[in-house]
């Protein structure tokens, strides 16, 4: 049985891909059962944020449950949004534990925990920063998601600068990753300045390829637009291979990151490039039980008619798609952007719920 299993997993799309391209793939959650199998199928990276920690305790409720209770029981003063944080960290490090032999054998460049700044923070740059510190302490392993909003921009520098590997999210558009970029090369530079290390550092830029795509298709029905739905399937690829060709253009030491799966070109047309594409397992076994060829098409343009007609009907995926499409002062408010940080933000509040809930039983229903 673990012989025909150990063949299933070779003969696996995803596995092939790490294999035989230089393309990685990372776990877009940090479930335990979810990230074993990722990492059984080449994965070399997970991802934390707020949705997903909410998602792993409802999944493993009977596992956190008694955790919750100990940490409310020592930590008598503690707000249930506290509470909450802490359980944040303890998911992500225990994620962080099962990476760290492959991080130790790629020296840095992968095998890291993705953990997520508060995204109420999203307009505080030193609160970002903080946390971004603190976060970093957690675990060799860990790398720091930190929002590509305008507040964003500025702590991802500071926290380069200070040693931290960032993972810049909430990010759809070629202007924010360039922005990114830049902010990433600026660290660097001023650590290589007075003689900081940097060799082991890994940081990347995500594109949240899919959300960009929610975001055409709600303006589409929201202006009564006709077009070939297909079409609406491709912006985020678009974008992402625009600015994978300036990232190699311009030497920017980062990698881009794909994620928000919703079709498989979201992994398909990307293989090949020196990039990262971290879908949630769901699509991962999908991915795996699919006969897509895997062959190197990151290269291979968007077909132009669909960018055209992308760009005619929609002066958002215009505003995504041209480098000054979209100036940093903008980035809060791109529709997108909003839509993105509102789930996070509500997660949040979901994960507070579910630690009052412990906390603070509610009476009534007892």
């Amino acid at each position: 049985m673990a012989q025909l299993a150990s063949a299933l997993q070779f003969k696996s799309p995803l596995f092939q891909m790490t294999q035989t391209t230089s393309t990685c793939l990372w776990n877009d959650s940090a479930a335990i059962e979810e990230l074993t199998y990722s990492i059984e199928h080449g994965a070399v990276g997970a991802t934390c944020n707020p949705v997903i920690a909410v998602t792993v305790l409802k999944k493993e409720m009977a596992l956190w449950k008694p955790r919750i209770r100990e940490l409310i029981a020592a930590m008598p003063q503690a707000t249930e949004d506290e509470i909450a944080w802490k359980i944040v960290e303890e998911i992500s490090g225990n994620a962080a534990k099962l990476l760290r032999p492959i991080f130790e054998r790629e020296k840095g460049r992968n095998g890291r925990l993705s953990i997520q700044t508060d995204p109420r923070n999203y307009r505080n740059t030193e609160a970002m920063l903080a946390q971004a510190l603190h976060f970093d302490g957690l675990a060799p392993n860990m790398i720091v998601k930190i929002a590509a909003t305008r507040a964003g921009i500025a702590a991802i520098e500071e926290a380069t600068y200070r040693g931290v590997s960032i993972n810049a999210t909430v990010s759809f558009t070629l202007p924010q990753t360039i922005a990114v970029a830049e902010a990433v090369e600026r660290g660097l530079r001023r650590r290589e300045a007075e003689g900081l290390d940097i060799a082991t550092m890994g940081p990347v830029c995500t594109i949240m390829v899919g959300r960009l795509d929610d975001w055409l298709k709600v303006l589409h029905d929201k202006h009564n637009l006709s077009i070939d739905p297909g079409y609406l399937e491709w912006a985020g690829v678009a974008v992402f291979k625009k600015a994978y060709k300036i990232y190699r253009e311009r030497g920017y030491r980062l990698r881009l990151l794909s994620a928000a799966f919703r079709n498989h070109m979201h992994w398909s047309e990307l293989i090949g490039g020196d990039v990262v594409i971290s879908p949630p397992c769901a699509w991962q076994q999908r991915y795996n039980e699919s006969d897509i060829e895997i062959i190197p098409r990151i290269d291979t343009p968007v077909d132009s008619k669909i960018v055209d007609t992308l760009l005619q009907k929609f002066p958002d995926f215009k505003r995504a798609y041209t480098e000054n499409g979209l100036p940093p002062e903008e980035f809060d408010t791109f529709g997108a952007t909003r839509r993105t940080l509102r789930q996070f933000i509500s997660a949040c509040a979901e994960m507070n719920s579910i630690i009052r809930d412990i906390m603070l039983p509610n009476p009534d229903t007892e």
